[in-house]
């Protein structure tokens, strides 16, 4: 007999380095049997988060493989992107109803989250899917330090002290829009602050939410998965409910965003990191993510920024006949593309390439 019944889908969004990707690792390693699809759209071409799924060890293949574990939506923004590539990759999830208990869309970082759970009222894609619920992923501590001030006039001040704060004003707005439409909210990194910090940052994100929602405190993204999938909220009927900054706005614009991918010759892993907070005191780059390939290391080198936040750690051994070459993508508002090339060649003695410009980046 035809299975009838619906795909429960988790939207999980969350702004640059909320430490979506480490949740979704935690729940695909946590399954508990449950046969997960995952849908992960990302800012910038290069793969990086995709990869770094595939690195779990859990068996994820890109383009889904036997398994369909794992299906990768690279170039841009979700609601820019749905209505494109969205939609075929949802019909082809629901021919495959019988072998999937549960969804997971990790949104791009700059993506609003409402766009994604409207397109579930279309008609193609309502007849198999329902939205269990939209969590959101906050890093505790880039709220704790003001980074998304509910007041706005301090956004405003900020703004005008620092000129890398330009978009800031534009940033808190998306931040918003991701706790006004949650269902449920993961305080993530909670271990990085103090008791006192945590309860500062909770009242500040729950003046923000919908009447009870919850939220939870977790440390590298290690949420129950029973809390976690299964709430059952059918946000897709009750989303137009949700107001949002962006719901009286015709278009919203996106060119405040770009990404470029860099190919770079890296020798000091050191001095790489010091180039790059050089690189965010000087440009309004909000992420940096990609791999890195160091003179007499057979490990790759994973390297992560948010704001001038870095962290960087190997993951795996190069594979044989990988191509063994250093490639980030820097993700910010409108990047003077070759002003970044001629500092890094500066502070890294080597040759820098573009690889990837994205259309919104500008070329100085």
């Amino acid at each position: 007999m035809l299975n009838l019944r619906k795909i429960p889908s988790t939207i999980v969004t969350g702004f640059l380095g909320a430490g979506k990707t480490t949740l979704l690792r935690h729940v695909l390693t946590h399954a508990g049997g449950r046969r997960i699809a995952v849908i992960v759209n990302e800012f910038g071409e290069l793969g990086i988060d995709g990869e770094l799924l595939r690195g779990c060890g859990i068996g994820c293949d890109e383009q889904g493989g036997d398994d369909g574990r794992l299906i990768e939506l690279a170039n841009g923004c979700l609601c820019c992107t749905v209505q494109e590539a969205f939609a075929p990759v949802m019909e082809q999830l629901a021919q495959r109803r019988d072998a999937i208990d549960h969804l997971i869309i990790e949104t791009s970082g700059l993506a609003l989250p409402k766009p994604l759970v409207q397109a579930f009222q279309w008609p193609t894609i309502q007849h198999a899917f329902t939205v269990d619920a939209v969590v959101t992923v906050v890093d505790t501590p880039a709220v704790a330090q003001g980074r998304f001030a509910p007041d706005p006039l301090a956004v405003e001040a900020q703004r005008r002290a620092d000129e890398n704060l330009d978009h800031e004003s534009t940033l808190q707005e998306l931040f918003e829009d991701q706790l006004l439409t949650a269902d449920l909210v993961i305080l993530n990194k909670a271990d990085e602050l103090s008791p006192e910090a945590l309860r500062a940052v909770e009242q500040r994100v729950r003046a923000r939410v919908q009447p009870g929602v919850q939220c939870v405190a977790v440390s590298r993204g290690q949420v129950d998965v029973d809390v976690l999938l299964g709430m059952q909220r059918a946000v897709e009927s009750v989303i137009d409910t949700r107001r949002t900054h962006h719901d009286e706005e015709d278009d919203h614009d996106h060119d405040a965003f770009g990404a470029v991918a860099l190919r770079l010759e890296v020798t000091d892993r050191a001095r790489l990191l010091e180039a790059l907070l050089g690189c965010t005191r000087q440009w309004p780059i909000y992420r940096v993510k990609g791999f890195v390939a160091l003179p007499q290391a057979a490990m790759r080198l994973v390297v992560q920024g948010v704001g001038q936040r870095f962290e960087s750690y190997f993951d795996r051994p190069w594979l044989p006949g990988e191509p063994c070459v250093s490639q980030l993508v820097f993700i910010g508002a409108a990047l003077p593309v070759a002003a970044l090339q001629r500092y890094l060649r500066q502070q890294l003695g080597g040759a820098v390439s573009v690889v990837q410009p994205q259309a919104s980046a500008t070329v100085d």
